[in-house]
């Protein structure tokens, strides 16, 4: 009879605990370790932004906007880069109007694409052209940078108390919206503040609070983490305080010399502090990842040649103690060595995201080399609502990154997967993979086929002896590693695609599709075998391939 009157109130109980479980939301999204790597992780699980950035007015009007939205999907795009200016979301000091992040979040929900935003407050390219009118045209209350020869520019100093609790009361007003209206459904992946700050024309800025402020010993963190952690510091910021005598405590200049360095770590710093009390206010009410972005000068980082201030490798130490808020410090890369860029930002622990590029044919063979290369958690290439096809390089390149994804989140962080971009000067390079080294090379020509000078693959070992490739324009060739000499020999070579994460084998390649090269004799001397993997001009396509090892014949 006891256990009669009893068991209803434990399936009451039951119920009521089950009910409260299924109604927790799901974490914001945020930024986990694997190995490595570093992944975004959306309702719980990893996820990779294929993803593309509108021109900078494009979201200032939903009628203009709307008809983009299903062209980028046709492109394959999973994520749309869209700015949100402070212009509009404040136009009249303290009142918000969310119209436009309504309208641009209900677009991408109803077009199945999710959202990174793009705050432009305080700075867009240096300059502060998104910022409210009251907040422009009241420069005594919301103090300017003043230039090397006693010039206001238009540029808000970094050193404006008033302007920090502006932008950061804006942005805290957004983020909370943002909490409201999409924390269940998740479609704002990250946001990033500001936008490509730093200073042009001036080494920094000369106002009496600034030189009062450079002239001061330096912050007591940055001395603390030169003091007992030289070994944190970047590559780039290592070599300048070297250079200027290895000191832990003094004056900006004393610390980093007499040269330009020493105003770019300056203006670094006030820019990132001013940046993390914006983002901490946003944080506090919706702590989704915040990031910001660097322009790269035309000279691969020579100081002079791109926006003194910003977050680039000489600063990365700097911005990552000024702004702890701040998860991310991505490259806006046009210029310069690619793969180079990619390696600068992959250091001193920083996650790696690119939110500005080139599109097109040149972004098919970067999006490769980012993602499966240096484990980037998304590629965004810039003007992507400029009218393309959807049958284009760079929409093939998404749809086979987006049939890999499965894999390539399996295998960020571990080791197991790379990538190469060849060119006429760079037309073949050498990956190791486990027990095997790969030649990727561009692709030689066959009969009535032209010649080319480019090429990318990707290459993930998904198991000791099965690789899944995708590529365009280049031959891959095996051969083992290990004091033993071995004979590597293709087994099962198939071309497919992957659907829903499931390998779907279309034909199965021998012959001239695998066979390279029939100098026999010299290739057996060298334990080879003249075959290899094929990928042609109409790529990038995908090819799953097992190896096995052999022993080489050597008559004696």
């Amino acid at each position: 009879m006891i256990f009669s009157r009893t068991l209803p109130s434990l399936l009451s109980v039951c119920l009521v605990v089950l009910i409260a479980t299924n109604s927790i939301p799901a974490a914001p999204p945020h930024l986990a370790k694997k190995g490595t790597a570093t992944q975004l992780l959306v309702q719980g699980e990893p996820f990779i932004m294929l993803a593309g950035e509108v021109y900078n007015s494009s979201s200032s009007n939903l009628g203009y906007l709307a008809p983009i939205w299903p062209r980028l999907g046709a492109m394959n795009l999973n994520t749309v880069l869209v700015p949100v200016s402070w212009e509009q979301l404040e136009p009249v000091e303290g009142k918000f109007d969310f119209t436009l992040v309504d309208g641009v979040i209900d677009q991408a929900r109803k077009n199945r694409l999710r959202v990174v935003l793009l705050w432009f407050g305080t700075w867009k390219n240096m300059v502060s052209s998104y910022a409210p009118a009251w907040f422009r045209a009241d420069p005594k209350r919301f103090p300017l940078v003043i230039d090397d020869v006693g010039n206001g520019l238009p540029i808000p100093s970094p050193f404006s108390a008033a302007g920090q609790a502006a932008d950061a009361r804006a942005f805290a007003a957004l983020m909370k919206h943002l909490r409201k209206i999409d924390e269940a459904q998740q479609t704002v992946l990250m946001v990033q503040v500001e936008n490509e700050v730093g200073l042009p024309n001036s080494l920094r800025d000369r106002s009496p609070v600034a030189q009062a402020a450079f002239t001061a010993p330096i912050p007591g963190e940055l001395a603390l983490l030169l003091h007992d952690h030289p070994d944190r510091l970047t590559r780039e910021l290592r070599a300048v305080w070297d250079s200027a005598g290895g000191r832990t405590s003094g004056s900006w200049a004393e610390i980093f010399g007499d040269g330009p360095a020493a105003s770019e770590l300056f203006m670094a710093w006030h820019y990132a502090r001013y940046i993390n009390a914006v983002a901490s206010a946003g944080r506090a009410e919706y702590p989704v990842p915040l990031f910001v972005n660097a322009a790269i000068g035309r000279k691969d980082g020579k100081i002079g040649s791109y926006p003194g201030g910003g977050a680039l490798p000489l600063a990365f130490n700097v911005w990552q103690l000024a702004a702890p808020e701040i998860q991310m410090l991505s490259p806006d890369i046009y210029y310069g060595n690619f793969d180079g860029w990619c390696r600068s930002y992959s250091q001193a622990g920083n996650p790696f995201f690119i939110p500005e590029t080139h599109g097109q044919e040149i972004g098919a063979a970067n999006a490769f080399l980012a993602i499966a290369g240096h484990n980037a958690m998304g590629f965004s290439p810039f003007g992507i609502d400029d009218p393309a096809p959807s049958s284009g390089e760079f929409a093939r390149a998404y749809d086979v990154l987006k049939q890999l994804t499965p894999l390539i989140l399996a295998h960020q962080g571990d080791g197991s997967m790379n990538a190469a971009v060849l060119n006429h000067d760079n037309p073949s390079q050498t990956l190791t993979l486990g027990g095997y080294t790969l030649t990727v090379a561009i692709r030689r020509p066959r009969k009535s086929v032209a010649a080319v000078d480019s090429g990318y693959a990707l290459i993930i070992a998904e198991q000791p002896d099965r690789f899944v490739v995708a590529g365009k324009d280049v031959d891959i060739t095996f051969a083992a590693n290990g004091t033993l000499p071995a004979v590597v020999e293709l087994n099962r070579v198939e071309e497919g695609i992957f659907l829903e994460g499931r390998w779907v084998p279309g034909r199965r390649l021998n012959g001239d599709e695998i066979m390279l090269d029939y100098g026999l004799s010299t290739l057996a001397a060298k334990n080879q075998t003249g075959t290899g993997l094929r990928f042609g001009a109409e790529g990038p396509t995908i090819i799953r391939a097992t190896v096995f090892r052999r022993e080489p014949v050597r008559q004696q």
